[in-house]
């Protein structure tokens, strides 16, 4: 039980780095354009590059920023188990990803080993957040350091690898597989689709932060599932978001 007090449980929210593709600059409109041509489904082959920016852009590193990190660590107070959670949020990402490797050099003074924990991780929350600290000239933590690493030594723990059990085909939703978990999924009028436009129609990073967090709690309780401890149902405190 000790080594969950190791784990760093994490999210991010993404949205394109500019409300509109015709504010980006003429070179990466072109890349866009290039990038487009991949994007386009059957159900609409026809689609124009500036449509598929305002709803795809969010998920590519390169044309998007990080607005929210949500993060969550476990532990225990008496014979009480609970999950302290924030969101850190932020306009200028660059000082959000220098709040985020502040509290990783804190908890790295605290902790032998670090580790992250979420849903999918190691294929976007991780990698998108390693790409985006190169783009703001920020030098990667440690605890994310992988170049020369095999993949067996890259120590983080992924909800979604943890279920596939060496199936690379399967893909599942955090939602999903909290539901065939028979963990309540919390209640929100919001979903990922909808960040983007939260983000620049409303200016609600407020929002953004606490369904970014709903999403750290409940991959913390699908990944106890997971690894068989079941005698831990967290209790949530919340951090200023």
């Amino acid at each position: 039980m000790d080594s969950l007090k190791g784990i760093l449980f994490i999210d991010i929210e993404t949205v394109p780095v500019l409300p509109h593709y015709e504010q980006l600059s003429p070179e990466l409109q072109k890349e866009w354009i290039r990038k487009s041509k991949f994007l386009k489904g059957p159900a609409d082959p026809n689609a124009e590059p500036a449509t598929l920016f305002s709803e795809r852009a969010g998920v590519f590193s390169e044309f998007a920023k990080v607005v929210c990190i949500g993060i969550g660590s476990l532990y225990k107070q008496g014979d009480t188990w609970k999950m302290r959670l924030k969101a850190l949020t932020n306009d200028n990402e660059k000082l959000l990803l220098t709040d985020f490797c502040q509290i990783l050099e804190k908890m790295g003074q605290q902790h032998k080993e670090l580790r992250f924990c979420g849903h999918n991780i190691k294929e976007f929350d991780v990698p998108f957040l390693c790409r985006r600290m190169i783009i703001n000239e920020m030098a990667i933590p440690s605890c994310m350091q992988f170049q020369g690493k095999k993949p067996w030594e890259i120590n983080h723990l992924d909800t979604m690898e943890l279920w596939r059990f060496g199936d690379f085909k399967n893909f599942t939703s955090l939602s999903l597989l909290a539901a065939v978990l028979g963990i309540p999924s919390p209640k929100s009028d919001l979903d990922g689709s909808m960040v983007a436009s939260v983000y620049y129609q409303d200016g609600d990073l407020h929002r953004i932060g606490s369904y970014c967090l709903q999403d750290v709690y409940t991959s913390a309780k699908v990944y106890l599932k997971l690894v068989g401890i079941r005698d831990i149902d967290p209790e949530p405190v919340y951090a200023d978001v």
